[in-house]
C-alpha cells in the first residue's frame, strides 16, 4: 500500500504483506527491515528491475527538459556527450575497484552508480533500455563463442 503502513516482504514462493504495526508487535527483531537503506535479497521491493529501467528512463529523459542548476542529470546533458562518457568511464573504475576489494555492498552500489549513468548515457543517444534488453534477449542462450564470431562476419 503506498500510505506507508504496509511492509512487502517478499519470501520464496509467495509475497507476504504485513501492516508494520503488526509486524512490529509481533516481531520487534524485525524493526530493523524498516530501516534498511537499500533492499537486501528482494525486500521491500514492488517493481522488477524491467519496471525499474522503464520508470528511470523516463525519467531520464524529462530531465532533459529540467533546469540544470537544479538536476544532476540535466547538467550532464548540458555539459553533453564527453561529461557524460567520463562519468560512465569512472563509475566503471569504481566498479572494478570495489570488485577488486571483494567488498559485496561497495560492487552493488558502485555497479548501480554504473547503470545509472549508463542509463543517462542511452538517454542522450535518443536509447531505451529496452533496445538493449531486447539485444541481451536475442543473445539468450547463444553462446558467447559464436556470438563474437558472428560480429567479425559483420566486419
Amino acid at each position: 500500500m503506498r500510505n506507508g503502513r504496509t511492509v512487502l516482504l517478499s519470501y520464496r514462493p509467495t509475497v507476504l504483506l504485513f501492516p508494520v504495526p503488526q509486524l512490529l508487535q509481533n516481531h520487534p527483531q524485525r524493526v530493523d527491515l524498516l530501516a534498511v537503506r537499500r533492499p537486501v535479497a528482494g525486500a521491500l521491493r514492488r517493481d522488477g528491475p524491467v519496471v525499474v529501467l522503464g520508470r528511470l528512463a523516463d525519467t531520464l529523459e524529462a530531465r532533459k527538459r529540467a533546469d540544470p542548476r537544479t538536476s544532476y542529470v540535466a547538467k550532464l546533458y548540458q555539459k553533453g556527450l564527453d561529461a557524460i562518457l567520463k562519468k560512465v568511464a569512472e563509475e566503471a573504475a569504481e566498479t572494478i575497484m570495489a570488485a577488486k576489494d571483494g567488498e559485496r555492498d561497495k560492487v552493488i552500489y558502485e555497479t548501480a552508480d554504473l547503470w545509472f549513468h549508463t542509463l543517462v548515457l542511452l538517454a542522450q543517444q535518443g536509447i531505451r533500455p529496452d533496445e538493449v534488453l531486447d539485444e541481451l534477449a536475442r543473445r539468450e542462450g547463444m553462446s558467447g563463442l559464436v556470438e563474437k564470431a558472428s560480429r567479425k562476419d559483420e566486419t
